[in-house]
This record gives structure tokens, C-alpha cells and sequence, in this order.
């Protein structure tokens, strides 16, 4: 099978494309053919070396976590999925390898593609969808009628978020560049902060919840709009949450389970319209270099997709 994949740790230079051993399917497994693989934050922090798990990696390897595809083989005890079903899913926590032709991954965490959703589409909302699902249902547990701020609009993760947010009922404050203004508003936020324009702690108080997907100053400076007893949660600092400023609120890691349900969850929500995929931009797997150096470069609104087949 063809691959985009690395040898090393290092910047998007290091990724290479080609010819890659085809995976068989383990008992309670599903070989998968790739149709279509999103490009994650996570794939070039991967790329990168910046995770403690990465001394144990053993090269060459392949990045990626979500994908969509059809079934092409499955093992024994694989429950009831057939060759030929159209499927989509993320790979197990602490897994990389969609960045491909074809996956084994566990049946137990795949979940079956809604056919009016196409491959790229179910490959774009898979991660995104599933980390959003999980933190504001799960792990901030947002309730009809509370305030969140939401940083980082445009982004994959963040744009479900705020969809599901007004689909849960809440106020979204987001924050964005001016470029990206008109499209998180159209996203469903109701208030859309330029942060180049201005400082969001100066704007924004008295929040129920933050949920941050940028990191770095932006998640320490969030605790500040918080109402006491206000929870925040974060998915770009790290494996864990950042510590708070304050004593009064709650500062939360979602762990973002892989399970068949929670992907079920993603397709019941755009099954009913309370989502829409993003913005896609479109690459090739020999493509892989210079899709990470517009993902990590973070100017970008939407998904990056991989259309493999």
C-alpha cells in the first residue's frame, strides 16, 4: 500500500511517500480501506517528537489518527461488520497511522458511515467531532442556558464545538482572526472576538465554561473570564490541564474515549443537522509535507483532509 510516513523525528520535511506493508486483520479486527484521512494538531506534534510516548517509537511510522473507509477484510470475533460496509473512526489513544491506504483497527471503536456523509466529510468530523462531543458533554457537562467561551473558532475541533454548543442550547463567545469572523459567526457563535484586535479578558466575564484549543498564553489567560465555580477545559496544553490562576474554578483534560458509541454520537448529530463539516481543503498523500506545514502553521480555517482513494 502507498503511505505518507517518517523515519525521524522532525519538521514536515521529514515526512516521505511510498510503498508500505498491507496490515492483516487480528481477531476482533477490521482491515479498512482508506478513502479519506483528516490532518490533526496532534499529527505534527507527533511528527515532531514532542510526545513522551515517542521513546518508545520504533521507525518508520505512519501519522494520523481519524480516517473513513470501507471495509476490505475482518477477523475473527469482528461483531457485525462485513466486507463492504463504509465506516469511519479514530485510531485507539496513543495510536498514529491513517496516513494510508489501508488500517487494522479494533471493531469495537469503528463505527458505520451514514451514507450522506461522504468519506472526506466523515473523515473531517471523526477527531474533531469526537473531542468536542467529549468535552462539552462529557467533561464540562454544558447545560441549556450557560455562557462558554470557545477559543480558536475556526478550527476543526472548535467549529463542531460551537454547533454543538448552540445545538445544546448555550451563549458562545469565540474568538478568531478577522478573516475568520464571518465564518464562526456563521458556525453559530453570538458573539465573535477578533483576538488581533482585542484582549478577550477585557471583553469577556462571567463565563460558566472555556473551552480552549490553542494553548500556550491564551489557555492561562482564559481562567480570568470565569464566574466562580466556572469549569475550563483544554486539549492544546498538553496531557495535562494547565493549572488554574485561580482557586474558584475547575481546570479539566477530557480524555476523549474511543468507543463505537461516541462515533455514533457524531453521526447522530449531523444526521439530525445539529452539525455541518467544515470548510475542507483537499490534499493527496504525496501531498503530506506541505499540508503539515499549513497545519502547524495554524492559518488556516476548517479541516485538512488526505482524499486517498
Amino acid at each position: 500500500m502507498k503511505a505518507a510516513y517518517i523515519e525521524k523525528f522532525g519538521g514536515p520535511e521529514v515526512l516521505q511517500y511510498g510503498d508500505r506493508p498491507d496490515p492483516a486483520a487480528a481477531p476482533d479486527e477490521v482491515v479498512v480501506d482508506v478513502f479519506a484521512a483528516s490532518v490533526n494538531a496532534a499529527d505534527w506534534k507527533f511528527r515532531g517528537g514532542e510526545y513522551v510516548r515517542h521513546a518508545q517509537v520504533k521507525f518508520p511510522q505512519i501519522p494520523g489518527r481519524d480516517f473513513s473507509g470501507v471495509v476490505a477484510s475482518a477477523g475473527a470475533g469482528a461483531g457485525d461488520f462485513k466486507v463492504g460496509d463504509a465506516v469511519f473512526g479514530v485510531l485507539a489513544a496513543g495510536r498514529e497511522g491513517t496516513y494510508c491506504e489501508k488500517i487494522a483497527i479494533a471493531a469495537a471503536i469503528v463505527a458505520k458511515k451514514p451514507d450522506r456523509l461522504s468519506h472526506v466529510n466523515a473523515a473531517a468530523l471523526a477527531l474533531a467531532g469526537l473531542t468536542a462531543v467529549d468535552t462539552l458533554e462529557n467533561t464540562l457537562k454544558l447545560a441549556r442556558g450557560e455562557t462558554i467561551l470557545i477559543q480558536g473558532g475556526a478550527g476543526g475541533v472548535a467549529g463542531f464545538a460551537i454547533q454543538l454548543a448552540k445545538h445544546l442550547g448555550a451563549r458562545i463567545i469565540s474568538t478568531t482572526s478577522a478573516a475568520n469572523v464571518g465564518y464562526v459567526r456563521g458556525l453559530g457563535a453570538d458573539e465573535v472576538i477578533d483576538y488581533n484586535a482585542q484582549d478577550f479578558t477585557r471583553v469577556v466575564k462571567d463565563c460558566d465554561a472555556v473551552f480552549d484549543t490553542v494553548g500556550g498564553e491564551v489557555a492561562q489567560k482564559s481562567f480570568v473570564v470565569l464566574k466562580p465555580g466556572g469549569r475550563a477545559a483544554f486539549i492544546a496544553s498538553g496531557a495535562q490541564a494547565p493549572q488554574p490562576s485561580r482557586s474558584d474554578v475547575a481546570a479539566l483534560r477530557p480524555p476523549v474515549p474511543r468507543t463505537r458509541k461516541a462515533m455514533e454520537r457524531v453521526a447522530e448529530l449531523y444526521l439530525i443537522g445539529a452539525v455541518r463539516p467544515p470548510e475542507i481543503k483537499l490534499y493527496r498523500l504525496s501531498q503530506a509535507t506541505e499540508a503539515h506545514r499549513l497545519s502547524e502553521g495554524r492559518h488556516f480555517r476548517g479541516k485538512l483532509v488526505f482524499q486517498v482513494r
